[in-house]
């Protein structure tokens, strides 16, 4: 599910709220939660699960093009944990095909 299609749920299944003003709390609820991890918090939504960072050490990595050793340097990364009534949610729920889900196209690197 994308943002878009997250506000169009909303105004979908509120009638009462305007596209605009889903728009407007989903970007609201958005940002709050990236200046929430920009300012190192945690942030915890009961029965969904948690946002976090995790810490990436310095190291060296290798260019995959010309192979010469790339020194990479010391990051966080945003990291989700899903809650346990989530995970136990998905894990009941049907399985829509045989298949496993395949990634969407854009995520998709070549």
């Amino acid at each position: 599910m994308t943002k878009s299609e997250l506000i169009a749920r909303l105004a979908q299944r509120y009638p009462q709220l305007v596209a605009k003003d889903a728009e407007y709390a989903v970007k609201m609820i958005l940002d709050a939660m990236t200046h929430a991890l920009v300012d190192a918090h945690r942030i915890e939504i009961r029965g969904f699960g948690s946002f976090g960072l995790n810490y990436r050490p310095p190291r060296i990595g290798r260019n995959p093009k010309s192979g010469d050793k790339v020194h990479v340097p010391e990051k966080y990364v945003p990291h989700f944990k899903a809650g346990k009534e989530l995970r136990e949610r998905v894990d009941a729920a049907p399985i829509a095909s045989s298949r496993p889900p395949q990634p969407h196209p854009r995520t998709v690197q070549q």
